[in-house]
């Protein structure tokens, strides 16, 4: 009976005894470091028109202006090729020298022609002077001049070929020579190659300015005008960007692949970009509305939301959702969870982020 009485009086004095007090701990505030808050970039926001931008393939091409391509107006063999693809040539500058069994066909040609034109000469100033005294009539030196005009033709024609070619009668051959300064773009001949009436032998183009053509799909016609400003990148220099502007729209569709080719002259005066590259265009599309603008870079992306952390101060540093509705190269267009005014970090804010998110 005592042992019973002495297990309630146990569990009565500790009913009795006084409780341990559980309070939830509160996440202590977070306050930047003076380190961290001399690193610290940000950016108080404002509203902005609305731009995405589009991108386009495309391909850098020659300035059709600047290119003369060399066609052949003989037969021959080429007996010497002074330059290779890729070279920078002068005007009027030695490419190649050309034997030809046709040079000797004309340079006899001009001969014979040239004797015929003295021989038509002295007969014009014979016909003139009969004609003064009255012997002659008006048909006979009309014709005399006319055959002496007739051979100054023929003679003039020979001279334009041979001047293409620039004849070297001592070596017996044709000089061809650059008809323009330039880059070799194109080389279709070699040493002891025979060559055709008709053949092109090489193109010759400046590069002090190139084209890019754009293709433009139309899905993407309603965006892309004429007269807009774009960005031109390429795989060959990553980091750096050509500016241009769309200095033609055709609207007619190219039939091979279906898409309209925008033309973007561009100046090239370090000669970065090369004919046949490949290039990516980025085109600016303004939309006509605004929203608040918040740099690319002070977007956080996180369990598939977006976030921005805010600065109200050292020690009032929050985290915000927010929805996007458009961006850009250099801005994320917010439509909810932050306005106009609001001050957000920009630099070191993951570091920030993960601070707060615990």
């Amino acid at each position: 009976m005592i042992k019973r009485y002495s297990w309630i009086t146990l569990m009565l004095a500790a009913a009795c005894a006084p409780r341990e007090q559980y309070v939830e701990e509160k996440p202590q505030e977070f306050c930047l470091s003076e380190n961290l808050r001399s690193q610290l970039v940000l950016d108080t926001l404002e509203e902005r028109d609305i731009t995405q931008h589009i991108t386009l393939t495309g391909e850098v091409s020659y300035n059709p202006d600047k290119v003369v391509q060399f066609v052949s107006w003989v037969e021959g063999v080429v007996i010497q090729a002074h330059f290779s693809l890729g070279d920078f040539v002068k005007q009027g500058q030695v490419l190649a020298t050309l034997k030809s069994p046709e040079l000797n066909t004309m340079l006899a040609e001009k001969r014979r022609l040239e004797s015929q034109r003295q021989l038509a000469e002295r007969q014009l100033v014979s016909a003139q002077g009969l004609y003064t005294d009255h012997i002659a009539s008006d048909r006979e030196l009309l014709e005399a001049r006319s055959e002496l005009e007739k051979l100054d033709a023929q003679l003039a024609n020979i001279d334009a070929n041979l001047a293409l070619f620039h004849p070297n009668p001592a070596q017996g051959v044709f000089e061809i020579r650059s008809p323009s300064s330039g880059y070799i773009v194109e080389k279709n001949m070699n040493s002891g190659m025979p060559i055709k009436d008709g053949d092109n032998l090489f193109t010759v183009s400046g590069l002090d300015d190139v084209w890019v053509m754009a293709n433009v799909y139309a899905t993407d016609m309603q965006f892309v005008q004429q007269g807009m400003h774009v960005q031109i990148r390429t795989l060959a220099y990553p980091g750096e960007v050509f500016h241009g502007r769309i200095s033609a729209l055709p609207q007619v569709f190219d039939s091979n692949e279906r898409v309209l080719k925008a033309r973007i002259v561009i100046s090239n005066d370090n000669l970065k970009l090369k004919p046949g590259m490949s290039a990516d265009i980025a085109v600016a599309r303004r939309t006509g509305e605004t929203a608040v603008a918040l740099p690319t870079d002070a977007v956080i992306f996180d369990d598939n939301q977006y976030f921005a952390v805010v600065y109200g101060g050292d020690c009032d540093l929050q985290l915000r959702r927010i929805s996007l509705v458009a961006r850009d190269n250099r801005w994320c267009f917010v439509s909810d969870g932050l306005k106009a005014g609001d001050r957000v970090v920009t630099e070191n804010h993951l570091l920030i982020y993960e601070k707060i998110k615990g």
